[in-house]
């Protein structure tokens, strides 16, 4: 391949070469490096590796099974509460 010094983990190809070196392109992807593919000298192409995931939420379900409720449920109180501005 054709690397030509470049900004930090990048490397330049013709895309001749990133044809007949696909496979090894894409493995240099892999561990992280920004792959720039040229047609005539000019960058007409980017292959970077994707985001990093992020992480999933966590389940709820803990975090309900956590939570303690005290005193009376709200549903009583809205109520208590409608029936004394009534009178």
């Amino acid at each position: 391949m054709d690397e030509r010094p470049n900004r930090g983990m990048m490397m330049e190809v013709s895309i001749s070469e990133a044809r007949g070196k696909f496979h090894s392109i894409l493995a240099r992807v892999e561990k992280g490096e920004e792959i720039i593919i040229l047609r005539h000298g000019k960058e007409v192409a980017r292959i970077v590796p994707p985001k990093t995931e992020s992480k999933p939420f966590p389940s709820l379900k803990d975090f309900r099974a956590s939570i303690r409720v005290s005193g009376e449920p709200l549903s009583s109180t809205v109520v208590t509460m409608r029936n004394e501005e009534r009178y």
